[in-house]
């Protein structure tokens, strides 16, 4: 992790040779003398960053340069903040930095004395090292003496593999699964088994391996562990003498004298006389795959089991990608049983420790290691009333997951998948620690962030953007984060991380003196901490003299932060260098507080959902601004110096107001100033209003060549060509939302050259036809439309387009028959049909929408019949009518079972669900005050719960 802090600084150093350094030449030898140390310091600490935990010497060492490292980048920031123009000449338009503020050699002999004091406390560490006897090439391969110690760690997967059947919990279910793929079908196929470390994989795997049917089924068994550090040849010998013994063939003697491919050979030629069953447990990486899956040949019915932590493994391992298995973590119901099981030893949980037991079962959020270890410990702890022993292990499991013998192993397990990150990813996942708890973490704003935070490589032909998503890919495959929300088209919107996941990674980021998490209950803090999050109150950061070193503050659950009472801890004398500041969700904040105006090494700011209504001039002084976030404030107008923001990336300035019950809201943006067009790096810009007089702002748009997302808002119809000529030169945009002006038509029609790249439409508005040039967004997966009163049918439009996921529809057409043609829309899974006035016949003709998974209806009024051919999309599982004719509700007992699984509907004073049980509709009533995220849960519990909905 240190070397991702070399990283920065000598992206930092390369910036001012580039730049300032150039005007200063007594400081470029000094820099370029000192990005030459960097780099070898650099090499150094990504080979020890290499080594899953390093000899306490070593560790010693890198602490030390980290240290000093963050030393160097203090120094550099505040040269290149004193490099920085003053206000008067930001406000002059200064295109330079005024290098006159460095007014005589003393001051070039200051910096040129502290860059070489520093360089020579990195010469002095590994001096010191060798004073000692210790030479740090040399401890790299040294015995590694954490590792060593961690083998005397209990490990609970040893009990866990040999627990009795009764003893296990939540594994019959896919136990059975497994066990079915093994013993069905005829041709050889491996079974990839997948998850984060903990879920038990190996243990479920082992029960399937021991079952009598598939020791009857198979006349060859064996399982080798690969793990993360596996030696080819060691695997080999081991493979070889568990299928000698199962076959009872003789001829062991010259296995010692066989190199690596003579021993894989030997198993691929021993195993093809046999119908076999192999369990290759713990495989990391794809490149481990790939060197032993040769080995094994492709004979009838045999099977080969995979376990990994990686779903790249499990993808290109698996022979039908229907035989993922994808391990869930325990129910809250399996959860406590597994825990009374272990703890209680098989009674009740007494009353007393309810709260606490529900408390650290949180903490364990359904790992049956986390459960079995955590038992363990609590079985020695008193449990009369009034005790707090208890309490004691729920208040402090960071810590006893470091210092508790029988809590170190979940340490270890866990954090092997940290180890294993590549070193540019470490500081990526360490930053999520900064998040709470309670809350899912949003891609979009932690990508952001990263980018703040200088975390994202370059990458030829990639945007910093698309390279932090695809780190996010990243930790997806290893099973470090999983999936909470996705957007309707696939896109991961937000991600949780495992509680003890997160337990882990706040005490490595405090060791590494990366980051810091303040609560009310207090916390270890860091006396050099970079980056802060404030939990709730800020009462702890009172009187806290180190926050001059901090570069990233984030604050939740605070509702005032920036009060008087508050402003002199965060900001006398202190954090001036500054680079994310997020105070969002911090309600009571109302004026702009014009002391971040000063932070002029700021690059992200977020002022979301606070009641700011007022952006001040001086928010051009901050030059190095990559994000301004002001979605769901009270801004509506921004003033003139935000032009001056040419490192802007991200300019979010609007909130919305819900409409109904639909996917649709209205949409109040912000009145930009003409010379929009300066800002050469943006990529995503939302919601700019056009208005009548604007046309100089719709004309600029044109040169944001960078856009990934425009929004448009209140566009007069005169203003629709100049809008589409802008568009058409917005080669890479992704996204578009168009609203026009009230009263006043939506004129797309002239669009010639619309962006291919284009993957999701927004339009509001009247149109007097579905603009032609959509046939062509071959990639486009996503398209609403409201307030559209097309006379014509949109579908004849839209039915080729190859990818479409997601259509919504409002007040869109006023023909009476909206006919879904055979063939057409393969990859559909959500259809809204809302405010369809005239609407008399919705038919779906066999063939049509084959993945539909969710059709809305709302308020169609004319619509008396359910849609013909409703049980035609096979995948159909939810038939939403929302405020539809009682005459149509008369007709859902009507709809075959065939059709979708269940159905809500809802009016205005009650809501039910009706569903498919035993071949029979069942119907349960909702009251109308339910809100929609209860419904939604309602429905997962009681209805997508049921197996098996399809009657007769």
């Amino acid at each position: 992790m240190a070397e991702s802090i070399i990283t920065a600084l000598l992206w930092k150093v390369d910036s001012l040779i580039q730049e300032e350094a150039q005007h200063l030449q007594s400081a470029h030898t000094n820099f370029r003398d000192m990005k030459d140390e960097l780099r070898s310091i650099q090499a150094f600490l990504r080979q020890a960053d290499a080594n899953e935990e390093i000899h306490v010497e070593l560790d010693n060492w890198v602490k030390q340069v980290r240290d000093v490292a963050f030393e160097l980048e203090d120094v550099l920031d505040e040269y290149m903040r004193q490099l920085e123009p003053q206000s008067d000449e930001r406000i002059c338009g200064f295109p330079f930095p005024n290098f006159q503020r460095i007014q005589n050699l003393n001051d070039l002999h200051e910096i040129a004395s502290k860059m070489k004091e520093i360089m020579s406390k990195f010469e002095k560490i590994p001096a010191r090292l060798q004073r000692y006897g210790f030479e740090a090439k040399s401890l790299l391969q040294a015995p590694n003496s954490k590792a060593l110690n961690r083998e005397k760690y209990y490990n609970p997967q040893d009990d866990a593999l040999l627990l009795d059947d009764e003893d296990l919990v939540g594994v019959e279910t896919p136990k059975n699964k497994l066990i079915e793929w093994l013993l069905t079908g005829d041709s050889a196929e491996t079974i990839p088994v997948v998850g984060m470390g903990g879920l038990g994989k190996t243990c479920l795997v082992k029960k399937v391996y021991d079952d009598a049917a598939v020791k009857k089924r198979f006349e060859i068994h064996a399982w080798i562990t690969v793990s993360k550090t596996f030696k080819i040849d060691a695997l080999w010998k081991k493979l070889i003498r568990q299928l000698y013994q199962e076959s009872l063939q003789p001829g062991l003697d010259d296995l010692e004298k066989m190199d690596s491919l003579e021993m894989k050979q030997k198993v691929n030629a021993l195993l093809k006389s046999y119908r076999y069953v192999i369990v290759i447990d713990d495989v990391w990486s794809t490149d481990a795959w790939k060197s032993i899956q040769g080995a094994f040949p492709r004979k009838s019915g045999s099977r080969v089991i995979v376990t990994t932590r990686n779903k790249d493994v499990a993808s290109i391992s698996c022979t039908f990608e229907d035989h993922i298995y994808n391990m869930k973590p325990l129910s809250d119901e399996e959860s406590s049983t597994l825990f009374n099981n272990r703890t209680f030893r098989r009674g009740p949980c007494p009353s007393h420790l309810a709260d606490v037991s529900g408390r650290i079962l949180k903490k364990c959020a359904g790992l049956p290691l986390a459960i079995v270890a955590i038992s363990g410990v609590l079985m020695t702890k008193d449990r009369d009333v009034g005790s707090d022993e208890w309490d004691k292990i729920d208040r402090s499991l960071r810590a006893e997951l470091k210092d508790n013998e029988m809590l170190r192993g979940i340490n270890c397990i866990l954090s092997l998948s940290y180890h294993d990150l590549p070193y540019y990813l470490k500081p990526c996942f360490l930053y999520t620690s900064l998040f709470h708890e309670d809350h899912p973490i949003t891609c979009n704003k932690l990508i952001r962030l990263w980018l703040a935070e200088g975390f994202v490589q370059k990458k030829a032909g990639n945007t910093p953007e698309e390279v932090a998503e695809s780190y996010l890919t990243e930790l997806l495959k290893k099973s470090l984060i999983h999936v909470e929300e996705r957007t309707s088209d696939g896109r991961m919107k937000t991600f949780r991380i495992h509680d003890l996941m997160r337990e882990i990674i706040i005490s490595k980021s405090h060791d590494q003196n990366f980051a810091a998490v303040s609560k009310e209950n207090g916390g270890p803090r860091s006396e050099k901490v970079r980056r802060l999050s404030v939990h709730n109150t800020i009462e702890n950061v009172q009187n806290d003299q180190n926050l001059h070193q901090l570069r990233s503050l984030l604050v939740f659950g605070v509702e005032e932060p920036l009060s008087k009472r508050y402003m002199p801890t965060l900001f006398s004398g202190g954090i001036k260098l500054l680079t994310v500041l997020d105070l969002q969700g911090t309600t009571n904040l109302k004026n702009f507080p014009t002391i971040i105006t000063k932070l002029l090494s700021l690059r992200y700011l977020s002022l979301r959902n606070t009641k700011v209504r007022k952006i001040p001039g001086s928010i051009g002084m901050l030059q190095k601004l990559e994000t301004l976030d002001l979605k769901r404030t009270l801004v509506s107008k921004l003033p003139t110096e935000i032009l001056n923001l040419h490192s802007l990336r991200n300019l979010l300035v609007y909130h919305c107001e819900l409409e109904t019950d639909t996917a649709f809201n209205t949409k109040h943006g912000f009145k930009a100033s003409n010379g929009i067009a300066s800002l050469k790096s943006i990529q995503k810009l939302c919601f700019v209003k056009a208005g009548k007089t604007c046309s100089a702002v719709v004309r600029e748009v044109r040169m944001l060549t960078e856009l990934r997302r425009l929004g448009i808002i209140d566009l007069s119809t005169q203003n629709g060509t100049e809008l589409c000529t802008s568009i058409s030169k917005l080669k890479h945009l992704r996204a578009l939302s168009v609203t026009s002006s009230k009263n006043e038509k939506l004129d797309l029609q002239h669009l010639a050259h619309p962006p291919i790249s284009l993957q999701r439409l927004y339009l509001t508005g009247q149109l007097a036809s579905l603009p032609p040039w959509i046939q062509s967004l071959q990639r486009l997966v996503k398209i609403f439309l409201k307030s559209s009163k097309l006379l014509e049918d949109p579908l004849t439009v839209l039915e080729c387009l190859p990818n479409l996921v997601h259509i919504e529809f409002l007040q869109v057409y006023e023909g009476s028959e909206l006919r879904f043609k055979k063939g057409n829309f393969q990859k559909l899974k959500i259809l809204g049909l809302h405010e369809f006035d005239a609407l008399r016949r919705v038919i779906i003709e066999e063939g049509s929408m084959p993945n539909l998974e969710t059709l809305i209806m709302e308020n169609c009024g004319d619509l008396k019949t359910i849609p013909s051919g409703i049980e035609n999309p096979s995948k159909l599982t939810l038939l939403d009518f929302v405020n539809m004719p009682n005459e149509l509700m008369t007709t859902i007992r009507r709809i075959p079972a065939e059709g979708p699984e269940h159905v809500r509907t809802k009016h205005i004073t009650e809501v039910n669900w009706i569903y498919l049980k035993d071949g029979k509709w069942q119907i349960e009533r909702l009251s109308s005050t339910v809100t929609n995220r209860q419904q939604d849960s309602h429905m997962k519990k009681t209805v997508w719960g049921i197996d098996n909905f399809r009657g007769k």
